[in-house]
């Protein structure tokens, strides 16, 4: 009876987490970030996302499966600035063009990724360099369509 406890108790965790709303509105100034690509405006200043400090690190905001790609105490400011690896591997750029989904997940309506499909979709993309590239493409062209 208690195997049967532990999947019930995570989906209610689920269900009530899934009921908070996802985006607050900005009620002070905050942390601000400057997008420079995309249909946007060109270094437009937007409020950083109150879900997910800019000093979290990758591994506690996307899961323990990054850290066999990344530093551990690489944070979602260092990802989305590119600080990371490589500009030209693709696992460095999974990880910043998923942290910019990320953040426009929280932060715009109409995004065309929810925040749980960003960090599922970059645990899946993990498997190969391949997959790595494909899916940060895609991230990539829907962070500089501005959602």
């Amino acid at each position: 009876m208690a195997w049967i406890a532990v999947p019930i108790f995570f989906l209610l965790v689920f269900l009530v987490f899934s009921a908070i709303p996802a985006v607050a509105a900005p009620s002070g100034p905050g942390f601000l970030y400057t997008r420079t690509r995309g249909r946007c405006s060109p270094h437009r200043r937007e409020l950083w996302p109150k879900m997910v400090p800019h000093t979290s690190t990758v591994s506690n905001v996307f899961g323990s499966r990054v850290f066999e790609r990344y530093r551990e105490d690489l944070t979602l400011l260092e990802a989305a600035a590119g600080r990371n690896d490589d500009a030209e591997d693709a696992f460095a750029m999974l990880v910043k063009q998923s942290t910019a989904a990320l953040l426009n997940s929280y932060a715009r309506k109409g995004y065309p990724y929810a925040a749980w499909e960003v960090k599922t979709l970059l645990i899946q993309a993990l498997v190969s360099e391949k997959a790595a590239a494909l899916q940060a493409h895609k991230f990539l062209e829907a962070n500089e369509n501005c959602g």
